[in-house]
């Protein structure tokens, strides 16, 4: 695989010339001090021991951020009269859909980068990085050893999202939030990479890979657990805590894209069965239904109280493959109104729809747009990626009228609709485009610390919960007043 990557390094050591150095880079700032919380003196880290890999994805809005942070890392450095550091976009690094999970990109960067290097740092692309503090959180720590760097994350109950790890005592596992960065040491990396060749992840599926990568770093405790590290933060960018002690924080505001997408460029395709009319529809109605302009309900039996749509196929107790691609079908048809997007979500899938409408605008509708929560089947043995359905799957027209164009199918009715719809748009070379505010489980399935950055767009299960409460607490914004009808 090492021979298909692009090595891209070179092309990312820009010339002072070519760049606007940015203010308030000293090389003092990147002189540690000398205290010994692990046993070492503290020394002095050259930005040119740190490889960063930005967490990028391919999708023209997703690229464009993660170039803004390259950029802002190289001038940095270039400002403090540093060497450019090797500065990595993941989507650029190889044709391997399964980059993203980490894993199988282990052993390029090991032979590539292992022998020059002393750490790598994994960050997102809305991480911001103050490169001093982060050599000198990093100066702390002797790089000949085998270290996992993070900010920690803890469940606090076992989540089906986790497999239930560690279900007597889940807080006793810590898992590094990636958003505020985080780092291997290279004897690690270099451990980890020839493990990954021996003994790959024996499980089929990506769901959460923060935490599968710490588990599988760990090994059952034959490997190192995750280091908390102060300086890496998820803190707003400019806060006051940022300013004053974080070497990472997050640069975003929500949705930093404009203008929402309109109410009536989105519909909304309800997946629902006739056992649910009555217990999941209206718990549809009292939430987040009067946020839809356009709405449509689909079932085995066409319910006028609804009402419900039937698509003339029959229900079936798992996968729904073929009922999903009669939505898409109809989403095309004359028989709905003409939107640039579509939203398909099960009838206990709890969503703000304006936040979504906010998420959108930072896409093109013109192009193949498949966006939600990425999960991944085989990825280490080029399989595919794919958007969960329970926390809802949005796709452009684009992507749909590409997808039916293609002739790709259900092989069953109650096949996985989902991984079906990834296998096909994987084909297409569509890519399963990620946002970590679509959730496919309940808010009590995720750390607390993860969600409190979060402004999350969607939640799955009435399982156990109050739905109503749960919307109201999580997803509900106020709506304007409706206008008397003499004003419409």
């Amino acid at each position: 695989m090492a021979g298909n990557r692009r090595h891209v390094a070179g092309l990312l050591l820009l010339s002072l010339g070519q760049m606007v150095l940015a203010a308030g880079g000293s090389k003092e700032a990147y002189q540690s001090d000398k205290e010994k919380p692990h046993g070492i003196s503290a020394r002095q880290l050259g930005v040119e021991e740190v490889v960063f890999v930005i967490q990028s994805q391919s999708n023209s809005f997703h690229a464009g951020q993660a170039h803004k942070r390259r950029e802002d890392l190289l001038r940095q450095a270039l400002a403090a009269s540093q060497k450019a550091p090797v500065v990595l976009l993941l989507h650029t690094l190889s044709d391997n859909e399964g980059d993203w999970s980490i894993l199988p990109l282990l052993p390029y960067l090991s032979s590539t980068f292992g022998k020059n290097s002393s750490w790598m740092l994994f960050l997102e692309e809305d991480t911001h990085v103050e490169v001093g503090r982060l050599l000198g959180a990093l100066a702390h720590f002797d790089h000949q050893k085998e270290w996992f760097l993070g900010k920690p994350l803890r469940d606090h109950e076992s989540t089906i999202i986790h497999h239930y790890a560690f279900a007597e005592k889940p807080s006793v596992f810590a898992y590094p939030d990636f958003s505020a960065a985080w780092a291997l040491s290279v004897p690690l990396l270099v451990r980890l990479a020839d493990k990954v060749q021996q003994r790959p992840p024996e499980s089929d599926f990506t769901i959460d890979l923060k935490h599968e990568v710490a588990l599988y770093i760990w090994d059952k405790g034959a490997g190192p657990r995750l280091t908390g590290v102060p300086q890496l933060c998820t803190e707003p960018e400019g806060s006051p805590r940022a300013l004053g002690a974080c070497a990472t924080a997050l640069r975003r505001p929500p949705f930093p894209c404009g203008e929402p997408v309109k109410k009536e460029d989105l519909f909304v395709a309800v997946k629902t069965c006739r056992k649910f009319h009555v217990e999941r529809v209206p718990v549809i109605k009292k939430t987040w239904e009067p946020d839809a302009a356009h709405v449509e309900y689909y079932s085995d039996y066409a319910d006028p109280s609804v009402p419900t749509v039937d698509l003339g196929v029959p229900n079936t107790e798992r996968g729904h493959c073929g009922k999903t691609f009669a939505i898409l079908q109809r989403f095309l048809s004359g028989d709905v109104p003409d939107t640039q997007w579509l939203l398909i979500v099960d009838d206990d899938t709890l969503i703000s729809l304006p936040r979504l409408r906010r998420l959108l605008s930072c896409y093109r509708a013109s192009e193949a747009v498949y966006l939600g929560e990425r999960y991944g089947y085989g990825l280490g043995q080029g399989g595919y990626s794919y958007i969960t359905g329970g926390g809802g799957m949005a796709f452009s027209r684009e992507a749909v009228t590409r997808l039916l164009a293609s002739g790709c199918k259900c092989y069953s009715d109650d096949a996985p609709d989902d991984m079906v719809l990834g296998m096909c748009l994987n084909a297409l070379r569509i890519p399963a485009t990620h946002s970590p505010l679509f959730h496919q489980a309940r808010p009590e399935d995720y750390a607390a610390d993860l969600l409190a950055h979060q402004l999350p767009i969607s939640f799955h299960k009435h399982w156990n919960v109050d739905p109503v409460a749960l919307f109201d607490k999580w997803l509900r914004e106020e709506r304007p007043p409706a206008l008397p009808k003499s004003e419409l």
